[in-house]
């Protein structure tokens, strides 16, 4: 299934819908060690600050100063590889 990529009401953050349980809720910041190994990977994402996860869908927040354009396609990339 192909990923969904949706705006949300707060400009830094976007809502990508995978079509599958992603468990949680769970909330990963910038900053934090995890062992959850896609948290891991979207966080490397330059400008990527948080990460919140529920039902079949990953918001990603980023910095004000970060791109979309750069962010988007790589944090599509990195969640087609896991769902």
């Amino acid at each position: 299934m192909p990923i969904e990529i949706s705006p949300t009401p707060n400009p830094n953050a976007l809502k990508f819908t995978v079509g599958t349980d992603v468990g949680g809720p769970l909330t990963f910041a910038q900053g934090t060690e995890t062992d959850n190994e896609m948290a891991q990977e979207l966080l490397t994402i330059d400008g990527v600050t948080s990460i919140f996860m529920s039902a079949d869908f990953v918001t990603l927040t980023k910095r004000a100063d970060a791109d979309w354009n750069v962010i988007g396609p790589e944090a599509q990339t990195i969640l087609e590889r896991h769902f």
